[in-house]
């Protein structure tokens, strides 16, 4: 999709075998995890919203908000609603940072190439750096 950056609530979309605004009131981080369900066919033991002490920062790539879990899988995430749950660990609800003008990142961003769309808060400790490692 050229022209915006995708946020979880405009890619987890509810199964054509239901209607389009079925997951409407689902919260856009708990659909990620229902997507999941209905791909895999089988349900996650998710818990109530307790948030783990540890946070993820999002990131921009390829045209794409998301977060990294420390088990090294990754999701669509959004800043409406800036949790993750790790379908693939299912370590809990991390909180997701975004940046404080999450608008003026995107914007920043829409005019390049899809591939191009990255990018990474510099607080984030796995920030891409070009500076050489020294041992």
């Amino acid at each position: 999709m050229s022209g915006h950056i995708i946020r979880a609530e405009g890619f987890y979309l509810s199964p054509p075998h239901l209607p389009p605004d079925a997951w409407d009131l689902v919260p856009p981080a708990l659909r990620a995890v229902r997507w999941y369900e209905e791909k895999q066919q089988r349900r996650l033991p998710v818990e109530d919203g307790i948030l783990l002490g540890e946070q993820l920062y999002a990131q921009i790539n390829h045209s794409r908000w998301v977060a990294m879990c420390t088990c090294g899988s990754a999701q669509i995430v959004t800043p409406t609603d800036p949790r993750m749950w790790c379908v693939e660990c299912g370590t809990g609800w991390w909180q997701v940072v975004f940046p404080p003008d999450v608008d003026a990142v995107e914007q920043a961003l829409v005019e390049l190439p899809v591939a191009e769309r990255n990018w990474w808060a510099t607080a984030d400790p796995e920030f891409p750096t070009l500076a050489a490692e020294t041992e």
